[in-house]
């Protein structure tokens, strides 16, 4: 006997049918939207599959966090470099992102599995699960870059700019005054071949650069290693020791102004006070003595591995007017290996590099501190942000082994900001080269505080900085356009542009 099925009830009139609590999508196409849309904001695909509570525990916090961060970034670009500059921020950020990474991961495929068709074809299996994998690896791929940068920029601010203690630190610098109230502030490039943290490093290479602190504008003195009877400021113990200069008996390389940073350690002890690194602050002050204005902080680079640095950047170019040795030594009759060749616009790696700033053979100390200026002026160049941004991880991993300074890590951001400054600013030099007026064997001291006093007054057509009278028309050097500084007069500023331009030898 059968049993007869019971009749359907009707719909009631004026009541609708009950909808599913839970949703999935009709087609692949639908279910790959629903998942995008939760990757760009979380949550809501969970919300519209039906699942509310677990939407609305995970939407707001998600568009929390993205309101913070572009409020963050958007009200003071600047409290992104203070993060940029803060190790133990910049750490917590790299594991936030890492969190943050697998957690978004999660809701992504969550979403995927529960918004997809069923039943489904395996073609539909396999295309929805490799799109699902390749969302999450383009944005796995950035926020990896970025955490590892981030934990590599952590690393090379500890090894770098922090605690470092300096006997000849600036007074009343604070994070929102970095300058002290000041309208220059004068950094002290050196080169050596020794290790940054060893002792006997004699500073071969010693550049003053002078930035103008509104506007970026740039001078760089020039002084050569073998400078004897340096000034020491009135207010320096040193000055007690050598009233009349750096000097004393013995052989005369020990007396010059590139022992500087290695003699006073050695003789004088602790005569400065708490230092981590007392040949650079006794050389800042000799420098500071000698030309009369202050020397804020200095930078020290290893020469030995100034190559990686710049392959780490892809190369530098310079304009070589004449060939240039690599190797060869004039004293011991060793010819060089080879000669970088004359020519415009010369892409020179990290080994050609080191020698365009360092050759010697065949030339004099002057011509060697006029390349070591025009490579300054290419790695500025070179500096582009994507392009360092690219090889920002080999620039770290170089800057750690061969950069010291006492630059206070609190103070990088107001650099940067300061170097962005520079790129679009004019950069002159001055050079410090024997002559009828100088000669480094017995210097004129007078004369080069009144080349340094002449270079630094504002160019006519500039705004006048605080307290500043306009000066005569004669008082402020004039460069001269085109004309190597080999040619210039000593001590008169030269557009580093047109020192470092082409200018073939003429037979």
């Amino acid at each position: 006997m059968h049993r007869v099925a019971p009749p359907a009830q009707k719909e009631r009139p004026g009541k609708r049918a009950l909808r599913p609590s839970r949703r999935r999508a009709r087609t692949l196409g639908g279910a790959l939207l629903v998942t995008l849309l939760s990757a760009l904001l979380p949550g809501t695909g969970f919300l519209w599959s039906g699942r509310k509570s677990l939407g609305f525990l995970v939407l707001p916090p998600a568009l929390t966090v993205i309101a913070l961060a572009a409020w963050y970034a958007v009200r003071d670009p600047r409290a992104v470099l203070d993060l940029a500059f803060d190790p133990t921020r910049l750490q917590v950020a790299a594991v936030a992102l890492g969190a943050g990474l697998v957690i978004w991961a999660l809701i992504v495929l969550t979403t995927y599995f529960m918004v997809r068709p069923l039943p489904s074809r395996a073609i539909h299996t396999f295309v929805g699960t490799a799109f699902v994998g390749l969302l999450c690896a383009a944005v796995a791929a950035p926020v990896v870059v970025g955490a590892r940068y981030a934990m590599v920029q952590a690393d090379l601010v500890q090894t770098v700019f922090q605690d470092n203690t300096s006997a000849t630190a600036p007074k009343n610098v604070t994070v929102k005054d970095p300058w002290a109230g000041r309208d220059r502030v004068n950094v002290l490039l050196l080169g050596g071949d020794g290790g940054v943290h060893r002792e006997g490093v004699r500073t071969d290479t010693m550049i003053l650069l002078s930035l103008d602190t509104r506007t970026g504008r740039t001078i760089m003195f020039s002084l050569p290693r073998n400078m004897m009877n340096a000034q020491f400021p009135a207010d320096s113990p040193l000055h007690d020791l050598y009233p009349s200069g750096f000097g004393g008996y013995g052989d005369a390389g020990n007396w010059m102004l590139n022992a500087v940073y290695r003699m006073v350690p050695i003789l004088h002890p602790g005569i400065l006070g708490t230092s981590d690194n007392e040949g650079a602050d006794a050389l800042k002050l000799a420098i500071q003595g000698s030309l009369g204005v202050p020397v804020d902080y200095y930078v020290l680079v290893n020469l030995r591995g100034f190559r990686q640095i710049v392959d780490a950047m892809g190369g530098v170019t310079v304009n070589i007017s004449s060939p240039i040795p690599v190797g060869g030594n004039t004293d011991l009759g060793i010819l060089p290996d080879r000669y970088l060749q004359p020519g415009p616009d010369q892409r020179l790696d990290g080994m050609d590099a080191l020698w365009y700033s360092r050759g010697r053979y065949g030339s004099d100390d002057y011509q060697r501190m006029e390349r070591q200026r025009c490579m300054i002026d290419a790695i500025i160049d070179e500096a582009k942000p994507l392009n360092l941004l690219r090889r920002y991880q080999g620039l770290a991993e170089a800057g750690k082994k061969i950069i010291r300074t006492d630059i206070p890590s609190k103070l990088l951001p107001a650099f940067v900001d300061l170097a962005m400054e520079i790129k679009d600013a004019s950069v002159t030099s001055v050079v410090f080269r024997s002559s009828e007026a100088f000669f480094p064997g017995d210097p004129d001291f007078a004369w080069m505080r009144q080349k340094v006093r002449a270079a630094l007054k504002p160019p006519p057509d500039r705004p006048r900085d605080r307290g500043e009278s306009r000066p005569s028309a004669t008082a402020s050097p004039t460069p001269t356009p085109g004309v190597p500084s080999e040619e210039a007069d000593p001590g008169t500023a030269v557009e580093a542009k047109d020192t470092c331009g082409y200018h073939p030898e003429t037979s």
